[in-house]
């Protein structure tokens, strides 16, 4: 991994925005487009992911980016939940499930990765550099 500028030099925040993009599809190419509550809460929860992974890095500090990745995990467990719900109604097929399943538990496992570097890291961030 190069040098990270940006927050979207993040490999964590590019597989988010993967996720992001497949529940956008599935709301428009299945019938989860019309459980508007589902549809909603599954849109907005993996908005969340990468959101937050945004948000944290631009915080310019290690504690705070960690407290935010902390929050995209979280928002992962909750749309994993939600996809049982979306295999469960028939929106999605038991395959598309597996692939997002693994899809959304390698976020979760790359993020706390990268929280557990940060938390070990010497470098507190470049608000601290002042």
């Amino acid at each position: 991994m190069g040098k990270v500028e940006r927050f979207e030099d993040l490999e964590i925040w590019q597989l988010a925005r993967e996720i992001c993009n497949d529940i956008h599809h599935f709301i428009e190419t299945t019938s989860l487009g019309k459980n508007y509550a589902l549809r909603d809460q599954m849109d907005k929860c993996s908005g969340s992911v990468m959101d937050n992974i945004a948000e944290g890095f631009e915080r310019n500090g290690n504690k705070e980016f960690i407290q935010f990745l902390s929050i995209a995990k979280a928002s992962c467990g909750e749309l994993r939940s939600q996809h049982y719900r979306a295999l469960d109604r028939k929106h999605i097929d038991q395959e598309t499930f597996d692939i997002q399943i693994q899809k959304v538990l390698l976020e979760s496992k790359k993020i706390s990765s990268f929280m557990n570097y940060l938390i070990k890291s010497e470098f507190k961030g470049s608000k601290f550099n002042r």
